[in-house]
C-alpha cells in the first residue's frame, strides 16, 4: 500500500523455513533458472500475504501457514500403487497424466497414441533440457504481484507442458491428476505450462488429491496462453485431504476472438485458495469463470479472481455457487478491470451463497475498476438459507429429508455445472457432484 506507514512484521517461522528451504536448494546443485531467484528475492521483499493484503483480507495466510512441510521427496513405489487407483473422474477414457507426491510417474500415464498437433512433457525434463519453448513462457505469460505466485515460481521443479500447436482440435480431454504422497508431511510445488495456438481447440482437466490425517502444502500454478481464435475448457477440481493447504494459481491471457471456458469445483480440503488472473488482451476474447464449493465441517475456500479488459470489444462472465454446511467458510473475491482502452467491454460477475447451517459464513465482495466511458459491466451477490417450503414441498411427496436438501443442492449447483461446454466432462462433473453430495 502507498504511503503505508505501519511497521514490517516480523518474519514468521514459516517464512525463515522457506528462506532455508530455498537456500538448501541451491546448494544441493540444482540448476536453478536465473527466473527462479528472482521470483524468490520478490517473495522475501513482501513475505506470506497477510490481512494487510486487500486480496489476502480474508485469507490470512501468514497467520494459517504456521510452518513448512519439507520439500517432497520422490515417491515410493507403494504411493505409486495407491495413485494408481485415484478415483477422480478414473473411468472416463480421457487421457490420465499422473502426478504422484509431485514427481512424474509416466508408467501411470497414457502417453499412447498422442494426437497430432499435441505434444506433452514433463516440467523437470524441460528445465533440465533448457527448453527454449518452455523457457519463453515461463514466467512471461502475464506478471501477477502474488507473494503465492512468486513462491511458486521460486521452487517450481516438476509439472505438464503441453502445447497445441495451429489449428489442432484435441477431442480426447487430457486429464492431470496430481495425487498427494498420504504416507509423510511434504510441501509440493507444481508448475504447468499449456499454450494452445491460433485456432485451436482442446479440453484440460485438473485434479488434485490426498488422503485424511494427513499435514501437506500444496502450491500449484498453471499459466496458460490461449492463441487467436483458440477454443480451451479448463476443469480443476480439489478434494484435498481434511488437514492440507491448498493455493492454487491460473495466470491466462488471451488473444484476438480467443474463448477460455473455465471451471474450479472445491469439495475437500482444510483450507484451498484458487485465484485466476485473465488479461483478455485481443479484440472478441471472452472469458467465462465458473466455480462451485461444496464445504463441510470448518473447511474454507477461497475464490479470488481479476478479469482484466485490456483493449476494446472483449466480454466476460463470472458465476461463482457456494453451499455451506457445519463451520465452513467460503469467500468470494472478484474484480474487472476495464482499462481505457478497452471501450465496448461486456462484463458480468455474480456470487450466490447457500447456507445450510447457521454457523456458516459466506463472504462476497464482487468490484468494478472501470477506466472506459463505453461498456457495459454489472456484478451482484446474494446470501441466503435453503428455501423451506421447496424443502416441505419435496419432503410432502414422500422423499426424505437428506434427500430433499440432496436435490436442493444439486439443483442450485447446477447452474454453474450447465456451462461446462464438453459433453462428456458435463456428464461426468454431474455425476460426481451428485456421488459427493450424498457423502457431504
Amino acid at each position: 500500500m502507498a504511503g503505508d506507514n505501519r511497521k514490517p512484521l516480523q518474519p514468521t517461522q514459516a517464512e525463515s523455513g522457506l528462506v532455508e528451504l530455498f537456500a538448501a536448494r541451491r546448494i544441493s546443485g540444482d540448476n536453478l533458472p536465473s527466473l527462479c531467484a528472482e521470483a524468490f528475492e520478490a517473495f522475501q521483499a513482501k513475505g506470506l500475504p497477510s490481512r494487510r493484503e486487500e486480496a489476502w483480507k480474508y485469507t490470512d495466510l501468514r497467520s494459517l501457514m504456521r510452518d513448512v512441510k519439507p520439500l517432497a521427496t520422490p515417491p515410493e513405489p507403494a504411493a505409486k500403487e495407491l495413485a494408481r487407483e485415484a478415483g477422480l473422474l478414473k473411468e472416463t477414457g480421457f487421457r490420465r497424466i499422473v502426478f504422484v507426491g509431485g514427481y512424474f510417474a509416466p508408467e501411470l500415464s497414457d502417453l499412447q497414441d498422442i494426437e497430432e498437433g499435441l505434444s506433452i512433457g514433463s516440467l523437470s525434463e524441460a528445465l533440465a533440457t533448457q527448453d527454449s519453448f518452455a523457457a519463453s513462457y515461463l514466467g512471461k505469460i502475464y506478471p501477477a504481484e502474488d507473494s503465492a505466485f512468486a513462491l511458486n515460481t521460486a521452487f517450481m521443479s516438476e509439472g505438464v507442458v503441453v502445447r497445441v500447436r495451429p489449428g489442432a482440435t484435441i477431442e480426447r480431454p487430457l486429464h492431470f491428476v496430481f495425487v498427494a504422497n498420504a504416507t509423510q508431511p511434504a510441501t509440493y510445488f507444481l508448475r504447468s505450462l499449456v499454450v494452445v495456438e491460433k485456432g485451436a481447440r482442446a479440453t484440460f482437466i485438473e485434479s488434485f488429491e490426498g488422503a485424511d490425517q494427513c499435514d501437506y502444502h500444496v502450491n500449484a500454478a498453471t499459466e496458460m496462453v490461449v492463441g487467436e481464435e483458440a477454443r480451451v475448457e479448463r476443469i480443476k477440481i480439489s478434494r484435498e485431504g481434511d488437514q492440507a493447504l491448498h493455493v492454487s494459481t491460473l495466470v491466462a491471457t488471451l488473444a484476438q476472438n480467443a474463448r477460455l471456458n473455465d471451471f474450479a469445483l472445491t469439495i475437500g480440503g482444510s483450507l484451498v485458495r484458487n485465484q485466476t488472473f485473465v488479461k483478455l488482451e485481443g479484440r472478441g476474447a471472452a472469458a467465462n469463470l465458473r466455480g462451485a464449493n461444496i464445504l463441510a465441517g470448518k473447511e474454507h475456500a477461497d475464490s479470488t479472481l481479476l478479469l482484466d479488459h485490456a483493449v476494446e470489444g472483449s466480454e466476460s462472465k463470472a458465476l461463482f455457487k457456494s453451499v455451506l454446511d457445519d463451520d465452513s467458510q467460503a469467500v468470494f473475491q472478484g474484480k474487472i478491470r476495464v482499462r481505457p482502452a478497452a471501450q465496448h467491454t461486456d462484463a458480468r460477475m455474480m456470487a450466490r451463497a447457500l447456507l445450510l447451517s447457521g454457523a456458516a459464513q459466506a463472504i462476497c465482495k464482487p468490484e468494478l475498476e472501470i477506466f472506459a466511458d463505453d461498456v457495459q459491466c454489472g456484478h451482484g451477490s446474494t446470501v441466503g438459507a435453503l428455501d423451506q417450503e421447496l424443502k416441505f414441498y419435496l419432503m410432502a411427496r414422500g422423499i426424505a429429508e437428506a434427500d430433499a436438501v440432496g436435490l436442493l443442492v444439486e439443483a442450485f449447483i447446477g447452474e454453474t455445472l450447465d456451462g461446462i461446454e464438453h459433453s462428456s466432462v458435463r456428464d461426468h462433473m454431474t455425476s460426481l457432484v451428485a456421488e459427493l453430495n450424498e457423502r457431504k
